[in-house]
């Protein structure tokens, strides 16, 4: 997140900054309670966040009422913001920092599909919409901030998976196996084309992006290590064929998505998540699409590192990327 690397602060530390975390699942998931997200924080409460943040990967915040001006200066708190370049119609203009996700809005009427067709294509798998923020650049987001404005009455969750345990989880000679391979990760990865003319093909080949990143990471500030890998981004493991790179790919992602791992959210309206981007990966919501209720969401990221290996490798860019330059 481009956070300070002071250790994580102990349980009764975080009690006595007056910050309440319950943990809800397992491996992955805690919910914090006692803070208000807009007010001007103490320094001892922003640490026991982002404590929270690194030992349970992603933490949850229910009835806060942050606008985009909170929103944006409570992230300040933990990194420096990313400015996005390119952002849908409905992000707020004045807030760079912000993107506004409202799924009905996202790709209607664009690259000529509606947005549940664009959906189909990019999840035809089960395994396929599974994703870290922004993957396939050389430097991801180390964290996302996700704030809930309006939600369906049901319906809309959202899933993470907990990468590190994933790792942990493997056999000795699986993990030791793993540990040095490297995968190119790709914008666009598993799209399936429209017949004929794509415009959204064609869009995605105008401003590709990939790199070549270690399918296992080593987390820069808990220095745990990470199965790195997701659905939506992963292209193949380098220097294996097709087949044996498919098949191995398809394990580890029914690894890093076993339910033990896993952590789901219900929102409500004031709902706020915030998660490690390169410690988990996360599945959007597909069961909205036939309700007739909105889902609109506002999220900040936080800039990231260039992912490092085992063998202290760092990730290289391939396309369309560069480490700060977005």
């Amino acid at each position: 997140m481009r956070m300070t690397t002071d250790s994580p602060m102990t349980d009764e530390a975080v009690r006595d900054a007056g910050v309440e975390v319950k943990p809800v699942a397992g491996h992955i998931g805690a919910e914090i309670s006692g803070v208000d997200l807009a007010a001007d924080l103490d320094d001892t409460v922003v640490a026991a966040i982002r404590s929270a943040v690194l030992r349970w990967k992603v933490v949850f915040f229910r009835g806060q009422r942050l606008d985009h001006a909170g929103h944006v200066a409570f992230a300040r708190r933990f990194g420096e913001t990313v400015l996005l370049p390119r952002r849908g119609k409905a992000s707020p203009p004045d807030f760079p920092e912000i993107e506004t996700t409202a799924d009905r809005l996202e790709l209607g009427g664009r690259f000529g599909m509606e947005h549940d067709e664009w959906l189909r294509r990019r999840r035809h798998t089960l395994l396929r919409g599974w994703h870290c923020d922004h993957g396939a650049r050389v430097d991801p987001p180390a964290a996302t901030i996700l704030r809930a404005e309006t939600v369906p009455p049901y319906g809309g969750d959202t899933t993470w998976s907990n990468l590190a345990a994933a790792y942990a989880g493997l056999s000795a000679p699986l993990r030791q196996f793993v540990d040095g391979l490297w995968a190119e990760h790709r914008l666009g990865v598993g799209y399936q084309p429209r017949p004929g003319d794509d415009a959204y093909v064609r869009h995605l080949l105008d401003r590709q992006v990939a790199s070549l990143h270690p399918l296992v990471r080593v987390h820069p500030e808990t220095g745990e290590r990470i199965l790195y890998v997701n659905g939506y981004y992963v292209e193949q493991i380098a220097g294996l064929s097709r087949p044996e790179s498919a098949a191995i790919l398809q394990m580890l992602l029914e690894q890093a998505v076993r339910p033990e791992y896993t952590v789901r959210f219900r929102w409500e309206p004031g709902s706020v998540a915030f998660w490690d981007n390169r410690a988990t990966m996360h599945l959007a919501p597909g069961d909205t699409a036939h309700l007739d209720h909105p889902r609109i969401m506002h999220r900040v990221m936080l800039a990231g590192d260039v992912p490092v290996g085992v063998d202290g490798r760092a990730s290289e860019p391939i396309t369309g990327t560069a480490p700060g330059r977005w």
